[in-house]
Parts: structure tokens; C-alpha cells; sequence
């Protein structure tokens, strides 16, 4: 079974409650191919009740990579959230685990 991790690297990071995830690919084959399958309601599906709000994808052809914002995703941001983890630093790690057919 392949994983998204095995088409692209990962980035993300988080302002308020909104969490900001970039997936860059590994060559400009996985690109065309994650460019293609990867939407904005594939990611909000994989996250399920954790992004309560709007997912948005922008496309960065220039550098082979998808930005994806997810609003209201942080149950409120750090000063207001019960989660113990980094918020939103982890939510690449999280989405590049998507199991990839």
C-alpha cells in the first residue's frame, strides 16, 4: 500500500484556528498525479470532525506544490484549545499518512 508520504514531502503550521498545511512533491511526475487526486474535500474528509470549517486548496505549479488552508481546525487555537499537541505542526505528518491508491 503506498501513502501520500511516498509522492511528497510536508509542511504545515497554525495562526488562531486556522491550520495551514503544504504538500510538496518529490519529483514533477508525483506532482501531476497528487495535482490530480488531491482536492480540497479529500483532505477535509481525511480529517473528518477534526476541521470543522472550509478546506482551500491553492496550487503553486511554479514549486510542485498544493497549499491547503482548514479553517476552524484547531478546536479554537492555542490560547483556547484542549489538545495537547503542536496544533497545527502536525497536521502534515497527519495528511502525508493518507493511504494513496
Amino acid at each position: 500500500m503506498r501513502r501520500l508520504y511516498d509522492l511528497a514531502y510536508g509542511r504545515s503550521g497554525d495562526k488562531g484556528n486556522i491550520a495551514n498545511i503544504s504538500v510538496i512533491a518529490r519529483s514533477p511526475e508525483a506532482y501531476a498525479e497528487i495535482k490530480s487526486k488531491l482536492t480540497a474535500e479529500r483532505v477535509k474528509a481525511h480529517f473528518g470532525d477534526l476541521v470543522r470549517g472550509e478546506v482551500r486548496r491553492y496550487d503553486l505549479d511554479n514549486i510542485e506544490a498544493l497549499n491547503f488552508v482548514l479553517v476552524d481546525a484547531l478546536d479554537g487555537g492555542g490560547t483556547r484549545s484542549l489538545r495537547i499537541d503542536g496544533l497545527g505542526k502536525s497536521l502534515a505528518g497527519a495528511l502525508l499518512y493518507m493511504e494513496w491508491e
